[in-house]
């Protein structure tokens, strides 16, 4: 949350400047309210030994360019003190980033997205789960066409799949968080139900899917007992959903113990359902079923003090591709830019309406996971943090092309700055 300590939050060009090669940046701040799913670092983090978080599922990663999908990245748990028991029970714990991946690198990604003509960056050629993934370079036509032996040694520990190794019987909690450059995504456990009592730091009532629906930026756990045939192994797989599925499925293996944990499940991978990418029924259907959990209710204002409207949306600047007629293609060939500063009166109630809105392309429109730092989304844009934050949107693409406003408030209630965040570079000698 970085409450009293905003300028701590991470965002270069916002809270503070990029990390130089060579330099060491250390975060000292306390987290001290429940809620926030996580800790907003750049490039260079490092941890402070006295540091306190809330219980809950965490996630880092770097704000600074599109470093997020170069893999900059990492998740942070946080156990409650044996005074505050959580309100559901496991016998083990396991966390699952993922994340997607690109065969170019970030700087020659960036620099279609900044160029004229506009290069779109494209789908990913693979999904990951907790950074492992293949792709099949005989499909791929830059290359000559070669055996799956000649491709990678598929015996060796760095080509293999994840492996979950269960214990019978046992009940486990799985921290799954997804911090995707692009892809929205389908979560499932070939066989087992998932009983999700958590969402992005808050306790919910507990519910059973079969698929969990993940969008970049946010996390949830999820209960898996493992009552199925121990006898053998299953599939975990992760898929695309919103997007056409040009990125092939990511997969894992759930481990039944004492099963070899090389030992294919005897099912192909393809048997383990997911839902077409364009079928919206499930992920409306767990949209609603988010209750905050009795005893966890933080019930927000009755009426607002301010709105805002943003459109998500596309348009031309001086012929530059940037994200801001929401069916049809924007008539304005050349529309203009601001510094996107929103500022808010302390201690007020924010009503922030996003209306998705068509792209340059006709009858095209786009997935925007938002998220808002420092600040609660429980109770959407309540303005009680002093600082200046960042609003964007969390596909690492559209947050480079501009898709992102800041929020100030507070501002006098901020203590005295760091001597640490003060100049960037040569600046600070």
């Amino acid at each position: 949350f970085q409450i009293g300590t905003p300028w701590f939050d991470g965002v270069e060009g916002v809270t503070q400047c990029p990390i130089l090669p060579g330099e060491i940046f250390t975060y000292h701040f306390v987290v001290d309210r429940i809620g926030t799913p996580w800790f907003d670092g750049v490039e260079g983090v490092t941890q402070c030994p006295n540091l306190h978080i809330p219980p809950g599922t965490y996630m880092y990663h770097s704000h600074y360019g599109m470093q997020r999908e170069s893999g900059l990245i990492g998740m942070i748990r946080v156990s409650p003190p044996s005074t505050e028991p959580e309100p559901f029970t496991y016998d083990y714990d396991r966390s699952l980033l993922l994340t997607d991946w690109y065969h170019k690198g970030m700087s020659e990604k960036a620099t279609g997205l900044a160029s004229i003509p506009f290069k779109w960056v494209g789908e990913p050629q693979s999904l990951m789960i907790q950074g492992r993934g293949r792709f099949n370079c005989t499909n791929n036509l830059m290359t000559p066409q070669r055996s799956e032996a000649e491709v990678y040694n598929a015996s060796h520990a760095d080509c293999s799949r994840l492996v979950l190794t269960v214990i019978p019987g046992k009940t486990y909690r799985l921290r799954i968080g997804s911090l995707t450059s692009l892809s929205a995504l389908s979560f499932q456990i070939e066989g087992h139900n998932l009983t999700v009592v958590e969402a992005d730091g808050h306790y919910v009532e507990p519910f059973t899917v079969r698929n969990l629906f993940i969008y970049s930026g946010e996390t949830y756990s999820v209960l898996l007992k493992a009552d199925q045939n121990p006898s053998r192994n299953y599939w975990i797989t992760t898929s695309i959903v919103s997007r056409p599925e040009k990125t092939p499925p990511a997969t894992a293996v759930l481990n039944y113990h004492p099963n070899h944990p090389r030992k294919h499940p005897p099912t192909p991978a393809s048997s383990n359902f997911r839902p077409a990418w364009n079928d919206t029924r499930h992920r409306l259907a767990q949209s609603v079923a988010i209750k905050a959990r009795k005893g966890f209710l933080h019930a927000p204002p009755e009426n607002s003090d301010k709105v805002i409207v943003l459109l998500n949306t596309q348009s031309k600047v001086n012929g530059y591709m940037r994200c801001y007629d929401i069916f049809a293609v924007p008539s304005n060939a050349n529309a203009t830019m601001s510094d996107g500063i929103y500022r808010l009166k302390f201690n007020s109630t924010v009503d922030v309406v996003l209306q998705n809105a068509n792209t340059m392309s006709v009858n095209n429109s786009e997935t925007h996971p938002w998220h808002l730092h420092g600040h609660d989304f429980w109770v959407l844009g309540y303005a009680d943090n002093p600082g200046v934050w960042a609003f964007h949107c969390h596909i690492e693409s559209h947050f480079f092309m501009g898709m992102r406003i800041v929020f100030e408030s507070g501002i006098d209630r901020v203590a005295n700055l760091p001597s640490s965040i003060m100049g960037c570079g040569q600046a600070k000698r």
